[in-house]
This record gives structure tokens, sequence and C-alpha cells, in this order.
């Protein structure tokens, strides 16, 4: 499915020296990660647990921590693949 308004354009910082042309050329097409291929998430249970836990033993209702993982093309090229398999609880710092 193609949600327009979802959508966001997105822009590289700026720099003092430029790699390539910044101007636009060709029409506006939309890439969405779920477009062409169907995603898939494997979460490993280690990484799960560990999240859990730190959940349950955090005083706060809400917290910040960062869930690291892969993203890869399948072998038969129909999926995208996110593999979640660290957790960091981050600093409160």
């Amino acid at each position: 499915r193609f949600f327009a308004e979802r959508m966001v354009p997105f822009s590289f910082p700026l720099s003092k020296c430029a790699l390539w042309d910044p101007v636009p050329v060709g029409d506006v097409i939309g890439s969405h990660i779920a477009y062409y291929r169907n995603p898939k998430l494997s979460l490993t249970e280690k990484t799960l647990r560990l999240a859990y836990r730190h959940a349950k033993q955090n005083e706060k209702k809400l917290f910040s921590c960062f869930l690291l993982g892969t993203l890869a093309v399948d072998e038969d090229g129909e999926s995208v693949v996110l593999t979640i398999d660290r957790f960091d609880p981050g600093r409160e710092v």
C-alpha cells in the first residue's frame, strides 16, 4: 500500500562540499520499505527477555532504550527482514 500523506522526504545534513549535484532530476517517486517487498520482523528471545526485565525493574512508566539489529533482503528477494538481536538500555543522563 502507498500512503502519500505519511511519507516524508528525506534530506542529508548540510556540508561544506557536496559529493553530488543536489538539484532534483526527473519525477518524484515514492520509496517505501513495504511497497514492493513483504516486511518481516525477527526478534531473538534473549533480547526480548532483557528488554522485559529492564522495563519491569524501571520505576518510571516511560523510559528510553535502543533495540539494535540488521536489515536485509531475503534470499528469494521477496521480503525484507529486520533482525533485532541486541538491547541497549541507554543512559539516564
